[in-house]
């Protein structure tokens, strides 16, 4: 089975929120090409920056990183 990681719960959480890339992204003032790069495992958001997207989604940090 496919270990769940913190790209594919942010790309959930986004799609199941209507929310494209570029609104997420001013919404957490950062590029779109930010949320691109998370969601394609690239690169990871700081502490803080989780901080802020688990308070967008109203969800725990634990259930957004694993």
């Amino acid at each position: 089975m496919r270990e769940i990681k913190f790209a594919d719960n942010l790309k959930r959480l986004r799609i199941n929120s209507n929310l494209s890339q570029k609104t997420l992204a001013e919404k957490l003032n950062v590029n779109y090409r930010t949320i691109s790069a998370w969601e394609k495992s690239i690169c990871e958001p700081s502490i803080e920056m989780l901080v802020k997207i688990s308070e967008i989604f109203n969800e725990t940090l634990e259930d957004i990183i694993f």
